[in-house]
């Protein structure tokens, strides 16, 4: 029996998560091909057709499903175009992976669902932070029960960027899935449910701290989750001093890093899957019991597990590397976060 032949992909928009994540990723696992590249920009046009030798470059989603029958899987983003966009390919019964936020509220997530399932089309989204190396780690610890039960859960994404950074991040409204809520914060509160389950409450601070109008660029927000673990999850663009990426107490011990897990930056300078180092930080975390304190080995970071598993689910029938549903979830704490702000 011959194998399946690859995933024909096309890919909307060629920025940083085309050109650093989706791209890289696709063109690194041989069950994908990236056939089709959607960018109205000329630079990134030309970045794309240097990156992927014979990609076809067009300027609009409309051509890509005019291509349907030539494609088997569509990759989309940014926010404010998720509904409508993956609406279309889902009806043109192309397999859809995009980008989080699954869309700016969960009221509108649930409508991707609701076509996702009327259509029988297989929908994820890119979660790509489940597969951080410190991440991975945490889940291991916890598994085997190294800081017993967890009553404490810091998680930050913080940095010190005060004059601005990506524009439509900054500057786009909320409505239009602008700020950092919904960058950073879908990655932080998909992280605390994976690991601690459903939340009970939450409260919020939502702030602007640069000059000028603009969607908030510093947030704190803390979970009380069902299971009784509280999250305390920060992110922020004008943090002149971040703290630990992790620092999280249990009844037995805790654990913390510091720093960023490796694999954007790799993927930025053309390192990717394969190559050495790839994913790996030398930096121990700190970690292990009240009694038998040490450094922890980190494990390497694999975004690219989300692709395999996808391939995994599309050509061998098993599951989706990332449920929908659970980016809804997430969205349903994010929309009690601007209300309780």
């Amino acid at each position: 029996m011959s194998a399946p032949r690859p995933l024909r992909t096309a890919v909307v928009g060629w920025g940083t998560a085309g050109a650093v994540f989706h791209g890289p990723l696709l063109a690194a696992d041989p069950e994908f091909t990236v056939d089709v590249v959607v960018t109205r920009d000329p630079a990134r046009a030309a970045a794309a057709r240097a990156a992927l030798p014979g990609v076809a470059v067009v300027t609009s989603p409309g051509e890509v499903l005019a291509r349907r029958d030539e494609l088997d899987l569509v990759v989309a983003s940014p926010p404010a175009t998720h509904v409508d966009l993956a609406t279309r390919t889902l009806q043109a019964g192309l397999a859809t992976v995009v980008d989080k936020p699954l869309a700016v509220d969960a009221a509108g997530a649930r409508k991707l669902l609701d076509v996702a399932a009327a259509t029988r089309t297989p929908l994820t989204v890119f979660q790509n932070r489940r597969w951080d190396g410190d991440f991975l780690t945490l889940r291991r610890l916890l598994a085997e029960g190294t800081l017993g039960r967890v009553h404490r859960f810091a998680s930050r994404f913080t940095w010190w960027e005060p004059a601005g950074g990506k524009a439509w991040k900054m500057d786009a409204p909320v409505a239009d899935g602008g700020g950092i809520l919904a960058d950073l914060g879908t990655h932080l509160v998909d992280q605390a449910l994976q690991l601690f389950g459903p939340v009970d409450s939450v409260t919020a601070e939502l702030d602007r701290r640069r000059p000028g109008p603009g969607p908030e660029d510093d947030a704190f927000v803390a979970l009380h989750h069902r299971s009784g673990v509280r999250s305390h999850l920060w992110m922020s663009a004008v943090a002149a001093l971040p703290g630990p990426r992790f620092h999280v107490l249990g009844e037995r011990g805790a654990f913390a890093v510091d720093g960023l897990d490796p694999q954007e930056a790799q993927l930025a300078a053309g390192l990717g899957p394969g190559s050495a180092g790839y994913g790996v930080r030398t930096a121990p975390a700190r970690g292990g019991t009240v009694d038998a304190p040490a450094e922890v080995p980190v494990a390497p970071g694999d975004y690219a597990a989300f692709y395999r598993g996808l391939a995994g689910a599309l050509l061998r029938g098993g599951p989706l590397p990332v449920e929908a549903a659970d980016a809804v979830a997430v969205l349903d704490v994010l929309d009690r976060v601007r209300a309780a702000a």
